[in-house]
């Protein structure tokens, strides 16, 4: 008869320190308030504790599920679910590349492998330094800009292996970088933050935020006669011959 071990059981996941507590039930009771039903918080709520540690820790399990009369299984089933939810230490910066189909074709496939190879890491590992998680996305949402890169949730268009490679060094040694569309670059808890429901509080950061790229209205603008354009599709040249004839 074979052994088996099945280990030692896990202990109750530790609280947040007092202040840290207070701090997070007086935001989380905002959120709560904005749903008729409770339990629709949780979302923010995991973006909430997010934006305190930067991953969903065991304990904002805890905090989640007690603020909400949740079981933490309950919890546990909805933060494993959404892979924007991170379930350990990551890096200050979060840095995704799309790798569906448009964006792998386009380079994007490219992208990732020279990034794990300049940064030695692999997907979902950070760097040494703490400073940038690399993981590859599976769609951006963001086509017509392909390839594409997301730091912290903030778009960088038409990237290439050069650029990409540019943009993390400036990253890693703090320098500013400018998403191609979008809010100025800010850390990854303070973007779980603003997920959360909470106001972007620095200047000018919402105006920033604008809209769709013109390369997304392109065909609303060709719709509404706006746009001088060739055509996009070229009819098709019948020869004599052509379908057996």
């Amino acid at each position: 008869m074979t052994d088996v071990s099945l280990g030692m059981p896990q202990l109750p996941a530790p609280d947040f320190p007092a202040d840290v507590r207070a701090r997070l039930e007086a935001d989380a009771e905002e959120v709560v308030a904005r749903y008729p039903d409770s339990r629709s918080a949780l979302l923010p709520l995991l973006h909430l504790v997010q934006s305190e540690e930067g991953y969903v820790s065991r304990t904002g399990i805890r905090f989640c599920a007690e603020v909400l009369g949740l079981t933490t299984a309950e919890v546990t089933a909805v933060a494993t679910f959404y892979t924007m939810y991170r379930r350990k230490p990551s890096g200050e910066y979060q840095v995704g590349v799309c790798t569906n189909t448009l964006c792998a074709v386009m380079g994007g496939d490219a992208i990732f492998e020279e990034l794990k190879e300049h940064l030695g890491v692999g997907n979902n590992e950070t760097t040494e330094d703490g400073k940038v998680t690399l993981e590859h996305i599976e769609c951006n949402a963001a086509c017509d800009f392909a390839p594409v890169l997301m730091v912290n949730w903030e778009f960088f268009d038409n990237q290439t292996p050069e650029s990409a490679k540019a943009l993390v060094d400036d990253l890693r040694a703090g320098r500013p970088v400018e998403p191609t569309r979008g809010a100025p670059m800010c850390t990854y808890k303070a973007t779980a933050r603003i997920l959360a429901g909470f106001p972007d509080e620095r200047e000018g950061a919402v105006a920033a935020s604008g809209g769709a790229g013109p390369a997304s209205l392109v065909g609303l603008r060709i719709a509404r006669g706006e746009t001088p354009h060739a055509p996009i599709v070229h009819p098709r040249r019948e020869t004599k011959g052509e379908g057996g004839e």
